[in-house]
């Protein structure tokens, strides 16, 4: 089933009214017909059956049928991922978004090889936040995760600094027994930072920044590519936290 989100104001009473790109998507993609079920999401929670009353080139009008579940995590989870190298990141957004993120923060940190300009990192954004939305329809997600500007490793771990856990997986941590003690002090409705270093992984004054303030944890005895780290970490949680 296919999944469309809509703003909040374009629900009426038991009427969606779908507008913009995704008319064209439905009517001339997906070439649907009325009487066609899909799922709506509000963008804030709000998640419904819907079957397709009528279709024009301006618009689609769907009635709802019932409520859906929400599918989000029942905890707010941000990744900081170190920018990696080619179009990883266009992959890891895809991946974390189906796992549940619920934001995405790139951050340049010392070993990271590549390197951004004003402009082309206002361009990646735009691209990263597209992929991330279609990752969210296509895993049926209640909201669109948002990927946020590229910052530097201060700026991430000062953003985050409020937040109720932050995780840090580190190579050179051993033992998972403080993984798991991590995961399981995690509460619903918590806040919960991770991050992820780059390719060349984090330097060491990077780690003397956060060692005091969050929890450096292990991911096994394996060493994990940067963006396999992040999803690993994201499953663990998913496990940990989720009904």
């Amino acid at each position: 089933m296919f999944q469309f989100f809509v703003e909040p104001e374009q629900i009426r009473e038991d009427i969606v009214i779908i507008t913009g790109s995704d008319v064209n998507h439905i009517r001339n993609v997906l070439r649907m017909k009325s009487g066609e079920q899909v799922r709506i999401s509000d963008n804030c929670g709000g998640d419904y059956l819907c079957e397709i009353q009528e279709i024009t080139a301006e618009q689609v009008a769907l009635h709802i049928l019932e409520t859906c579940a929400n599918t989000e995590l029942p905890v707010k989870v941000t990744l900081y991922q170190g920018l990696p190298k080619s179009d990883k990141m266009e992959l890891i957004i895809q991946k974390a978004v189906e796992l549940g993120v619920s934001e995405i923060v790139p951050v340049s940190m010392k070993n990271c090889v590549v390197k951004l300009d004003e402009k082309k990192a206002k361009s990646k954004q735009s691209r990263w936040q597209s992929i991330a939305e279609s990752a969210a329809k296509q895993s049926k997600r209640s909201v669109i995760p948002t990927v946020g500007a590229v910052m530097t490793f201060a700026q991430a771990v000062e953003q985050a600094k409020n937040m109720d856990v932050r995780l840090v997986p580190y190579e050179q941590e051993r033992g998972m027994a403080y993984t798991r003690a991590s995961l399981d002090s995690i509460k619903k409705g918590d806040e919960v930072a991770i991050f992820i270093g780059p390719e060349g992984g984090f330097a060491p004054s990077e780690i003397e920044l956060v060692r005091d303030d969050m929890k450096l944890i292990s991911l096994g005895n394996r060493i994990l590519r940067t963006e396999t780290a992040g999803l690993a970490t994201l499953a663990m949680l998913i496990f940990a936290i989720e009904d």
